[in-house]
């Protein structure tokens, strides 16, 4: 049980906690996980005119770094190691998923999508990563390993459909 009800006395409490919660959409009362993934496909439409695909890698691998302790900090301070409005972990999973995708809105969508899908039902290695890894570590993983499978599957399509 969460020793910690998050609020934004909370979040803007310690930057970790802004951080960790996507700057306050982890506190959205419904689907806070969709809301850190979509802050993500608006952060990446923001920045993408500056940015080529080494300095993305190079961002997503900072902000992975900077998500260890921000999640790991704010899971202990919640009581909760991977509390649902932590959405740091989408944003920088879903970035790393459009820095490879092309450059058209329905394989963002489509990303997007799956994403989710497997953000949500954490098919193996996720869930085992999710719960052997401890603190931020364990938080950040399971959602580059989602990533990797969405990435996976929009390979294959793209493969066999062009």
């Amino acid at each position: 049980m969460e020793s910690v009800r998050p609020s934004w006395r909370f979040v803007l409490g310690h930057p970790a906690h802004l951080i960790a919660f996507g700057g306050g959409v982890g506190l959205m009362p419904v689907a806070p996980g969709t809301f850190g993934t979509l802050l993500a496909l608006a952060l990446f439409w923001l920045l993408a005119p500056w940015l080529d695909a080494l300095h993305w890698l190079l961002l997503v691998a900072a902000m992975f770094v900077i998500g260890v302790w921000a999640c790991d900090r704010t899971g202990r301070a919640l009581g909760a190691a991977d509390h649902g409005g932590m959405v740091w972990d989408e944003i920088v999973a879903f970035l790393l998923v459009l820095v490879f995708l092309p450059d058209a809105l329905h394989w963002q969508a489509t990303g997007f999508l799956l994403f989710r899908l497997f953000d949500i039902l954490k098919p193996p290695p996720i869930r085992y990563c999710e719960r052997a890894l401890k603190g931020g570590l364990g938080v950040m993983a399971d959602d580059i390993i989602a990533a990797f499978y969405a990435l996976l599957l929009l390979a294959a399509f793209k493969a066999i459909f062009g």
